[in-house]
C-alpha cells in the first residue's frame, strides 16, 4: 500500500467568509474540488427542488405515457425487481407510487437460487400468463433481449428502468429509462436503480416526492454509486427523511439494528440497514423485504423485521463458516503459494459466496473465486479481485470455453459452469495472473494537528459529507507520533488500542484487524493514517481515531544499528531501500501479496549496490548462499526470513509414508491430482502427499500406469534414507529452522562477523 496526499489550491478567502468555513472544512472542500460559489451553494443548500427535469432522462416521456395508459385502462402492472438493497428499495418506490395513482400494481423479486440475477424467461412467461399487460423492470433489464422479445410477441409491453452497463445489443422495449443512456441529456449519470425509479416517480406524480428519498438513499448507499452531484441531494435529504421516518418497516428495522432515529448517518445505513435488506435476498426471497418497506402496520412490520434480523444473523454465521472452510481448503491443498484461488465445495451456501470471496481477498491478497453447486447441479460462483488485476479481462476469454454464464467488472464477477470444468478454470485463472500499475495506492487528505481537537472538529468535517463513493471519508496523517498505552483488545486480540501524542495534543486510536502491530514495531512507526469518529462509553462521548494504515521508517537513532532482527514479525514494512531474495520464485509473492514496490526487489545474486538499507525477506538454501549475501556492502540489514520454497515444513513421520503407500496399492485407479481429496483422509495436506510420492518415485516404490498412480509389483526393499531428495530436503529444513530460531545475539554476531570480513 502506497499513501499519497491529495493536493489542491486553497479556497478563496471570500468563499471561506461567506460560508463560515473553518480552516479544516475549507481545506477538505478544496481537496474535493468543491471550490466555487456555485458548488458550495449546491452542497449546502440544494434540495430535491434542484434535481434536473426528469424528462431529460432517456425515454422518460414514453415510459410515463405508457404507465398512465395502463393505469387508465386498469391493466395489470408487474414491477420486476432485484434481490439486493437497491432492487428492493427501487421495487418499493415504484410499487408505492403506482399504488397512490390507483394502478393495479404487483411486484416480483427473482429468487437468487431459482431464478438468478436479472431477467429470467421462465419468470416472464409466468408473469405474462398471470395476466400482466405491462412489466416495469427496476435495477435490471438491459440484458433482457430474449425476455422482452417474448413479451412483445404476447402483447405485453416492457419498460426497462436500469443503471447497469449496456451490452452489444439493447432490448426492443417500449421504453428504456436509464441514467447513463448514450447521448441523453440528463446531467447525472450514476444513479442506482432506486434513484432511477425515484426520478420516474417524480415525473409521474409531477412532484418532488420527498417521502421517497429515504428509500432512494438506502439504495444509493447500498449500491455504492456516486454521492456527489444529484447523489449528494439524494443521500443528504434522504438521511434527513430517514431520521424522522414514519414508515413502520424502517422504524422496526432501525430498532432491531440498535440505531436511534435522529442520529442515523451514512455509515449506519451502509453497515447496518442495507446489509439487513441484502441478507433477505442472500438466504430467502427478497419479497419479504419489500413487504416490510411497504407495510403500514407497526405490529406486522415488527414481525417481519424480526424475521429479517434472524436472517441477518444466519448470514453472518454462514459467512464465517464458509470462510473457515475456504481457509481449510487452501491449507489442505497447499495453495498458499498460488497467485490466484478457485475454492469449491458443493455444500457452500450460494448466498454468501461474494461476501466470502471478498474476505479471502482481504486475507490473502489473491484474486479469488468461490464456487458451489445448486440443486439443479449447476456450479455457480462469485469472484473478487485486487488492485491491478482485472478480473473481467482475465475471465471473459473463458466465457464460451469454460463458463456457461459470466458477467462482472474489474473487481467483481458472477459466473456459472459445469463441475468438470473447475480444474481447467483453476489452471487458466492462475496462468492469467499478472498485476499492472504496481502498488495499490490510497489517498489521504492532510496532516492532522492534535492540538485543539474537540467534538466540534468532527462537526466541521461532517460539513463535507455525507461521505461515500466519489466523496470519501477524510483520512488524516499523524507524522512522527509518540505512542503510549498500547494494548491488544477484542476476544481474539485481533484489534489494537493506543494513544498518540504530539506537541501537547493527544488522541486515542483504535485499529481493527491490526493485530500485526506490537510493541516491537512501535519504534518503526513514522506515520499513522486515521479517520476521526465518535466514541461513546458509559454515556461519555469523545473523539477517537480509526487506524486506516501505517507507514514505517527506520528509527532515528544517534548511532544506527547495522543489523536488526525482525524474524518474529509477520508484517513487512516497506521502508527499506532494497528487498533481497535468494529464490526468484518468491518475487510474485513479494510484489503482489506483500505489496512491495517492484523497483525495490532484487535477487541477492544480482545485487551490486552499496550503502543501502536492505531486508533479507526469504531464507537462503544453505550457508554458502547466506555467506555470499553477507559479503555485500550494506548500510543496514533487516533479517526477516519470512519466505521459503521448501516442499514441506517438516519431513512427515515414517508412519505416514506407510499409510500413503498402502493407500496407493489398494486404490490403483487414482490419478495424482485425486490425492488432493484423499490427503485430509490420510491426515496430511496435499504438499506432504506430493513430497511422499516424489520420494516413492525416486525409490522405485510407485510408477505411473498411463495417468494412474500404481504401486510397483515387486519393489526393491530400500530405506527411506536412500532418497537423495528426502535427505536434501531434511538438510534444508534443518538449516532454515536454525536460521529462524537461532538466538538473536548469536545470529547478529554471526552476520556482523561475516559482513566485516
Amino acid at each position: 500500500m502506497k499513501w499519497q496526499q491529495r493536493t489542491a489550491e486553497q479556497l478563496a478567502p471570500d468563499l471561506i467568509e461567506k460560508y463560515q468555513l473553518s480552516p479544516l472544512a475549507a481545506q477538505l472542500f478544496a481537496l474535493r474540488g468543491i471550490n466555487t460559489d456555485e458548488k458550495l451553494d449546491f452542497w449546502f443548500n440544494a434540495t430535491e427542488e434542484n434535481l434536473a427535469d426528469p424528462l431529460l432522462m432517456h425515454d422518460m416521456d414514453k415510459a410515463t405515457e405508457r404507465i398512465n395508459q395502463a393505469i387508465d385502462k386498469g391493466e395489470k402492472i408487474t414491477i420486476y425487481g432485484d434481490y439486493d438493497a437497491d432492487g428492493i428499495t427501487a421495487t418499493t418506490i415504484m410499487t408505492e407510487t403506482l399504488g397512490i395513482l390507483g394502478a393495479d400494481v404487483h411486484y416480483f423479486i427473482p429468487d437468487r437460487f431459482r431464478d438468478g440475477y436479472g431477467p429470467n424467461l421462465e419468470r416472464y412467461k409466468d408473469i405474462i400468463a398471470d395476466g400482466t399487460k405491462l412489466i416495469i423492470t427496476v435495477d435490471n433489464g438491459v440484458t433482457g433481449i430474449e425476455e422482452v422479445e417474448y413479451a412483445k410477441k404476447h402483447g405485453v409491453d416492457v419498460i426497462i428502468t436500469d443503471h447497469h452497463t449496456f451490452q452489444e445489443k439493447k432490448p426492443a422495449a417500449a421504453a428504456i429509462v436509464h441514467c447513463n443512456y448514450p447521448g441523453q441529456k440528463y446531467p447525472f449519470d450514476d444513479y442506482c436503480g432506486a434513484g432511477v425509479a425515484y426520478t420516474i416517480c417524480r415525473n409521474l406524480m409531477q412532484d418532488t416526492m420527498p417521502e421517497l428519498l429515504d428509500l432512494a438513499m438506502i439504495g444509493t448507499i447500498g449500491d455504492m454509486v456516486k454521492i456527489t452531484g444529484e447523489g449528494h441531494i439524494i443521500v443528504k435529504r434522504g438521511l434527513e427523511v430517514l431520521n424522522q421516518t414514519s414508515r413502520p418497516g424502517l422504524r422496526a428495522l432501525i430498532k432491531n439494528a440498535g440505531l436511534s432515529l435522529g442520529s442515523i448517518n451514512e455509515t449506519d445505513v451502509g453497515f447496518n440497514i442495507a446489509p439487513r435488506l441484502n441478507a433477505v435476498g442472500r438466504l430467502a426471497n427478497a419479497n419479504l423485504a419489500v413487504e416490510l418497506l411497504l407495510s403500514d402496520d407497526d405490529i406486522a412490520a415488527q414481525k417481519i423485521a424480526d424475521q429479517i434480523e434472524e436472517l441477518n444473523s444466519q448470514r453472518k454465521e454462514l459467512t464465517a463458516k464458509v470462510y473457515d472452510q475456504c481457509i481449510n481448503l487452501i491449507r489442505e491443498n497447499s495453495w498458499q503459494r498460488q497467485n490466484t484461488l478457485v475454492l469449491y465445495d458443493p455444500d457452500f451456501h450460494e448466498g454468501v459466496l461474494g461476501l466470502v470471496a471478498n474476505k479471502i481477498v482481504e486475507k490473502t491478497h489473491k484474486p479469488t473465486i468461490v464456487l458451489t453447486k445448486n440443486e439443479a447441479g449447476e456450479v455457480k460462483g462469485s469472484g473478487r479481485s485486487i488492485i491491478g488485476f482485472n478480473l473481467f479481462a482475465a475471465l471473459n476469454p473463458l466465457k464460451d470455453k469454460l463458463l456457461t454464464k459470466f458477467g462482472g467488472h474489474d473487481f467483481a464477477c458472477g459466473l456459472s459452469m459445469k463441475e468438470e470444468q473447475i480444474k481447467a478454470l483453476r489452471k487458466q485463472f492462475e496462468e492469467s495472473f499478472h498485476v499492472e500499475n504496481g502498488l495499490e495506492t490510497k489517498d489521504y487528505d492532510m496532516e492532522l494537528p492534535l492540538n485543539g481537537l474537540t467534538l466540534q472538529t468532527l462537526a466541521q468535517i461532517n460539513q463535507v459529507g455525507p461521505f461515500g463513493t466519489d466523496d470519501p471519508q477524510p483520512i488524516f496523517s499523524i507524522s512522527d507520533p509518540t505512542i503510549t498505552h498500547f494494548l491488544k483488545i477484542g476476544k481474539d486480540k485481533n484489534h489494537v488500542k493506543l494513544t498518540v501524542n504530539k506537541k501537547g495534543g493527544s488522541l486515542s486510536l483504535i485499529g481493527f484487524d491490526k493485530s500485526f502491530l506490537n510493541n516491537n514495531l512501535l519504534p518503526f512507526i513514522s506515520k499513522i493514517f486515521i479517520q476521526l469518529s465518535l466514541n461513546t462509553f458509559r454515556k461519555q462521548v469523545s473523539l477517537q481515531g480509526i487506524i486506516e494504515g501505517v507507514d514505517f521508517a527506520s528509527p532515528k537513532l544517534a548511532v544506527p544499528i547495522p543489523v536488526i532482527d525482525l524474524r518474529q514479525e509477520r508484517y513487512v514494512m516497506g521502508f527499506a531501500d532494497r528487498y533481497l531474495l535468494f529464490d526468484k520464485k518468491n518475487i510474485p509473492v513479494v510484489k503482489n501479496r506483500l505489496q512491495i514496490d517492484d523497483h525495490k526487489i532484487s535477487l541477492v545474486k544480482d545485487y551490486e549496490q552499496s550503502g543501502e538499507t536492505v531486508a533479507l525477506l526469504d531464507v537462503p538454501r544453505n550457508q554458502v548462499e547466506f555467506n555470499s549475501a553477507l559479503e555485500k556492502n550494506y548500510q543496514q540489514i533487516y533479517l526477516r526470513f519470512l519466505l521459503d520454497q521448501l516442499p514441506v515444513e517438516q519431513i512427515p513421520a515414517k508412519s505416514y509414508f506407510g499409510k500413503v503407500l498402502k493407500y496407493i496399492y489398494t486404490h490403483p485407479s487414482l490419478e495424482p491430482e485425486d490425492y488432493r481429496t484423499v490427503a485430509p483422509y490420510l491426515g496430511l495436506d496435499y504438499a506432504n502427499v506430493l513430497f511422499i510420492l516424489r520420494v516413492f518415485f525416486e525409490l522405485g516404490f510407485v510408477k505411473m500406469d498411463g495417468s494412474k498412480l500404481v504401486g510397483e509389483a515387486n519393489p526393491q526393499k530400500r530405506p527411506l534414507t536412500d532418497s537423495k531428495y528426502l535427505m536434501a530436503t531434511a538438510s534444508q529444513i534443518k538449516f532454515v529452522r536454525q536460521l529462524r530460531t537461532m538466538p538473536t545475539q548469536k545470529l547478529i554476531t554471526y552476520v556482523n562477523n561475516m559482513a566485516n570480513n
